[in-house]
C-alpha cells in the first residue's frame, strides 16, 4: 500500500490531541486511524483528522468503526451560562429534564453552536435541515432556536416511546422509522454507541449533588423502564 507522507504522520497527530467525537478508519495494513469526520469522494476517502485532512484510496479502507468509549468532556467544555439558560427555558417549556437535554448536546456537538456533521446536521443539537424546517426553525444555527426545536423533537420522541429514554435517543440518532423497523434500538454500531454515551452522561449528571435549579416538576425522562429484550 502506498500512503502519502501526511497519512504516515497521522498517528502522531492523533496522539497530540485526541478528539471528543471520533471514529476509527481501519486500513488494509491493519493501521487504525482516529478521525472526526470522513467523506467518500470518487475512489478516495477524505478523512478529517486532528491537525488537518488527508485522502486515502477507498480500496485501502477495510472498515469504519465508531468509538465506543466516549472521552469525558473537560470542565472547560461545560455549557456557558447562556446555553444553560436556554436549556432550562426549553426544559420548562416542553417538560423535558434539563440534564437529558444537556447530555444530548454534549454528545451531539460538544456545545459547539457552529458544529456541522458530515450528514449536514447543524448546531448544538445537530438538527437536519429537513427536521428543522418541519419544526418551524428559521435559523438553524441560532442556539436559542436550535435548542428549542431539538428539545421539542426530543419531547415528541419521549412521548412516542412512552418515556423510554433509550428508544427516544435511538430515534433521535437513527430516525423513528429505524426504531419502528426493529422494535428496539437499531443494531447499528453508531446508534448503540450514541445511546450509551448520552445515557452515561445523563446518569452521571443524576449522580451529582442536586443543582441550584431543579428540573421542572414531572419532567419527562427521569429514568427509562426496564426492557429485557434490549439493553443498549
Amino acid at each position: 500500500m502506498r500512503l502519502t507522507r501526511t497519512s504516515l504522520l497521522l498517528p502522531l497527530l492523533l496522539l497530540a490531541a485526541p478528539a471528543l467525537r471520533a471514529e476509527y478508519v481501519v486500513l488494509r495494513n491493519g493501521l487504525r486511524l482516529k478521525v472526526t469526520g470522513y467523506q467518500l469522494v470518487g475512489d478516495k476517502y477524505r478523512l478529517q483528522m486532528t491537525g488537518g485532512k488527508v485522502e486515502i484510496a477507498a480500496d485501502e479502507v477495510m472498515a469504519i468503526e465508531p468509538e465506543d468509549v466516549f472521552t469525558p468532556i473537560p470542565a472547560t467544555a461545560a455549557p456557558q451560562p447562556l446555553y444553560r439558560d436556554l436549556v432550562q427555558a426549553s426544559a420548562k417549556k416542553y417538560n423535558v429534564d434539563a440534564d437529558l437535554i444537556t447530555s444530548v448536546i454534549a454528545v451531539e456537538s460538544n456545545f459547539d453552536p457552529k458544529a456541522v456533521s458530515r450528514k449536514n446536521a447543524h448546531g448544538l443539537m445537530q438538527l437536519l435541515p429537513e427536521t428543522a424546517a418541519q419544526l418551524g426553525v428559521k435559523n438553524i444555527d441560532d442556539p436559542a432556536e436550535n435548542i428549542d426545536a431539538g428539545t421539542r423533537y426530543l419531547r415528541d420522541l419521549l412521548q412516542k416511546y412512552n418515556n423510554d429514554v433509550a428508544l427516544a435517543l435511538a430515534a433521535y440518532n437513527a430516525g423513528p422509522d429505524k426504531v419502528q423497523l426493529y422494535g428496539r434500538v437499531p443494531p447499528y454500531a453508531e446508534t448503540i454507541s450514541y445511546v450509551r454515551r448520552v445515557k452515561r452522561g445523563y446518569d452521571k449528571s443524576k449522580a451529582k449533588p442536586p443543582a441550584k435549579a431543579p428540573a421542572p416538576a414531572g419532567a419527562i425522562a427521569a429514568t427509562s423502564p426496564p426492557r429485557p429484550s434490549q439493553s443498549p
